[in-house]
């Protein structure tokens, strides 16, 4: 399974036509499948999120809000490029919580934490790219089309989710909310200095998904969430990371 896995990783660099600028042209370095994936989306107030982002980036909007992401999934197959992945250390669970920015042209996420069921892949990833990861309790399961997640940090619930996908796969249209919110290409980190690693991805198969989410303290304490979140799912999707770089004039 390992070697059919770093294949089909290595083959997502035949379909590069939907990128909004072209692949770099040093090779990727890491790569790694996302599996079960659970996005929910919230509008937040550009007010709240600009003390916590480097003024060097612009926070992105689309239907005149910026938006907050939680995005919970099971990586598999986790690599480095030119070796397969390692029994035990290249399996684990991951919730992520981003926002959208750009820097001269370029979309691209911003990460406020990274929480991992994985100690090992935390410590590699704070490393590698310099990123908030957190060490998590979290619990990922699917069962036909419902998909369960809870993360918990110490020793209350950071993050608890049910929900269950509708309809078929469908990839975003550019300018819609759905391709806004799914199709980047790079993120962003202080290293310190503004950093930028570069990915790349097929587009995102995603359906629409229905269900309760429970934010809770996983989200920056500053940042309110109003309402239900828009929710979607997505069955999995091959990941391929570029080194971190110095953003120049940051």
């Amino acid at each position: 399974m390992s070697p059919l896995a770093a294949a089909r990783q290595a083959a997502a660099l035949r379909e590069t036509a939907h990128r909004p600028w072209p692949l770099p042209d040093d090779g990727w370095v890491l790569a790694q499948t996302l599996d079960d994936v659970l996005l929910a989306h919230w509008p937040v107030s550009e007010r709240a999120l600009r003390p916590l982002v480097p003024r060097a980036l612009e926070l992105e909007r689309h239907g005149g809000s910026c938006w907050l992401s939680v995005v919970a999934f099971h990586v598999s197959a986790l690599r480095l490029r030119g070796t397969l992945p390692l029994p035990l250390l290249s399996s684990f669970d991951e919730v992520n919580v981003r926002t959208y920015v750009r820097r001269r042209g370029r979309p691209g996420i911003w990460p406020f934490s990274l929480d991992t069921s994985s100690l090992a892949a935390a410590e590699a990833a704070r490393r590698a790219f310099h990123l908030p990861f957190h060490r998590a309790r979290i619990h990922l399961d699917r069962a036909g089309d419902w998909l369960s997640v809870s993360c918990a940090r110490g020793e209350g619930e950071a993050f608890t989710a049910r929900v269950v996908g509708r309809g078929r796969p469908f990839r975003a249209r550019p300018g819609t909310l759905e391709h806004f919110l799914t199709e980047r290409y790079c993120l962003y980190t202080a290293r310190p200095g503004l950093h930028r690693a570069e990915i790349h991805h097929a587009p995102w198969e995603l359906r629409r998904a229905e269900g309760k989410v429970v934010p809770a303290t996983l989200t920056p304490e500053s940042v309110r969430l109003a309402g239900e979140p828009i929710l979607h799912v997505a069955a999995r999707t091959d990941i391929l990371l570029w080194p971190l770089e110095p953003v120049e004039g940051a």
